[in-house]
């Protein structure tokens, strides 16, 4: 049988709302790994946020996207954390960041570390984001090299924060605007569809056995990379658009009916 890809968002896809893994969810992911498709995380999460849920489904070995693409792993259990870094990409956050800042000035503001957490401009919300997380001058903030930078503005609806991020004139990064008003930014060209390629050329799949689910903004490069994208039922209508089909709900574990039907 020719090598298969199947990509999996972790939030509001194969993590439901509430931050739980569905044993039934588990279950069908081991599955299609056991049958040898390779099972290929790809998220927002950071290295440090998405290996416990890696874990959790008992994925030792293949690949992962992280950081909506400016991160792939390399899974390896003898590696100390069970991974090693196979691509970073960074950009340099301070053109972007102070252009947002004139904009949303209450915006909490959020750069990896890569492998350790985050340099917060101000707290964010409790669970939000994991890691070790410490508080810097925007001096700091802004220094260094970064492979995503997060903005989260409380106070706005996701429509609006949309607005006052088309109107910063953003340049040279990508960008995706999540559920709530919350912003990633990345290295210019970089998505989870694009570190895919790499992973799926490293593995020698051809595009034709490719298939992505996702439920956000942050998935619509990867689901048109898919030979088979599908979007999942709590995604927004734009996303079901950008789509080749609509699962269920994650709270139904909708992820569960795509998977089985790669055994088939």
């Amino acid at each position: 049988m020719a090598e298969r890809l199947v990509a999996l968002d972790l939030d509001g896809t194969t993590v439901n709302h509430a931050g739980e893994l569905s044993p039934v969810v588990r279950d069908a992911v081991r599955a299609v790994a056991d049958a040898g498709v390779h099972v290929v995380i790809a998220t927002g999460r950071s290295t440090v946020a998405a290996m416990p849920v890696i874990d959790a489904l008992g994925l030792s070995h293949g690949f992962a996207v992280c950081s909506n693409g400016a991160v792939t792993l390399e899974l390896d259990p003898s590696e100390n954390g069970g991974y090693r870094f196979l691509d970073v990409v960074t950009f340099d956050p301070a053109p972007a960041l102070n252009l947002l800042r004139e904009r949303i000035p209450d915006a909490a503001v959020a750069v990896e570390e890569l492998g350790v957490g985050f340099k917060l401009s101000k707290p964010f919300p409790d669970g939000e984001l994991v890691g070790q997380l410490r508080v810097v001058e925007w001096e700091e903030l802004v220094s260094a090299p970064a492979t995503r930078v997060t903005l989260r503005s409380p106070e706005a609806t996701a429509e609006e924060f949309m607005r006052l991020v088309g109107e910063a004139g953003l340049h040279e990064v990508s960008y995706a605007v999540g559920w709530t008003a919350w912003l990633d930014i990345n290295p210019e060209g970089v998505t989870k569809g694009s570190a895919l390629e790499q992973v799926r050329r490293h593995l020698s799949v051809e595009p034709a056995h490719t298939v992505a689910v996702g439920d956000q903004r942050n998935d619509l490069e990867m689901l048109h990379w898919a030979a088979r994208g599908v979007a999942m039922g709590n995604a927004p209508d734009e996303v079901k658009a950008a789509a080749d089909e609509v699962t269920g709900h994650v709270d139904d574990d909708g992820l569960v009916p795509v998977l089985r039907s790669l055994l088939d």
